[in-house]
């Protein structure tokens, strides 16, 4: 197939581009910069100049090929307006996708988050079968605030796209994680003296490792039914105590007990208090029954005991 890929140097991109190439897929990566496009040919990709703000070069692109894999999004946003921004900047994207690619049944396979099916709030452990629920002003901060673009690559299923989302866990770990949520809490580790859980840091969270991710994403491009949801989780539900414990262990500090308290949590955490006490146990089961998707890669304290995310000072 020939496909297309945006954000194909970021970190999931990045190993997306090759597993596609490997595969026998042509690769046409979108770049922005000279910097990005030598990366995208250093991987064997083609390159195609532009940026996401260009509706018309994506919709062209995406026409001009056999599918779309679409992993970026607007980071300078982040800052700014946080993920609620950033969210509102894909819609645009998703529907110019959607123009190109009407009535043609090939695949649109879009960035989701394991956190959709209700940020927490289910009760239960969240399996693809759940729609991402609706989000208001309420869930600005959350991961939550990214569901409308989940809903609206979902709902171009119903315009003969064979659209569909993978759910990525919360921590995808690898030895190129340089911004994710694992370099987050180790920095923060270090800049406060010990490794901070959230309460009793009972509450679970997902990982995966991100070469699984990459071949989840070739392999919904390649058969992946319309209209669905896939989750790229390998560990469905660590407690955050655990993670907390086993990054303390590496970095010679102690993990200690956060204050679930408006004031106290914010203090440790930052931006990321809203986000760091939810829960966010995810089922894996559909994806690999019907993709016959199976995670091969080392699982979160795993590749933590791998050291390189704590490399020698």
């Amino acid at each position: 197939m020939r496909v297309f890929v945006t954000g194909g140097t970021g970190h999931s991109g990045s190993y997306i581009v090759p597993e596609l190439i490997a595969a026998g897929h042509e690769v046409t990566g979108l770049a922005r910069s000279d910097t990005a496009a030598a990366a995208l040919s250093a991987l064997g990709a083609k390159v195609r100049r532009g940026d996401l703000g260009d509706l018309d070069g994506l919709k062209e692109a995406a026409a001009d090929s056999d599918g779309v894999i679409h992993v970026a999004h607007r980071q300078d946003l982040l800052f700014s307006g946080g993920i609620h921004a950033v969210a509102a900047a894909e819609i645009p994207i998703m529907l110019a996708y959607g123009e190109a690619l009407a009535g043609t049944g090939k695949p649109l396979v879009s960035a989701g988050s394991i956190g959709s099916p209700g940020q927490g709030f289910l009760g239960r452990t969240a399996t693809e079968e759940d729609p991402a629920l609706p989000s208001g002003d309420e869930h600005k901060g959350t991961l939550r605030a990214r569901n409308v673009v989940e809903t609206t690559v979902i709902g171009l299923a119903e315009q003969g796209v064979r659209s569909s989302v993978v759910r990525i866990a919360n921590i995808a770990h690898s030895t190129t994680d340089r911004a994710g949520f694992l370099p987050t809490l180790i920095a923060l580790a270090k800049e406060k003296g010990f490794i901070g859980y959230p309460g009793d840091g009972a509450n679970l969270w997902n990982a995966v490792h991100i070469r699984d991710v990459a071949s989840l994403f070739r392999l919904a491009l390649e058969k992946g039914p319309a209209g669905k949801y896939w989750h790229a989780v390998d560990d469905e539900g660590i407690p955050f105590r655990e993670i907390a414990e086993a990054i303390g262990s590496r970095l010679g500090l102690p993990a200690v007990s956060v204050p679930v308290d408006e004031l106290v949590l914010p203090g440790y955490f930052g931006f990321l208090a809203n986000i760091v006490t939810q829960s966010y146990p995810a089922s894996n089961l559909v994806t690999r029954r019907t993709l016959g998707w199976e995670p091969a890669q080392p699982r979160l304290l795993a590749d933590l005991d791998n050291g390189h995310y704590f490399p020698a000072s």
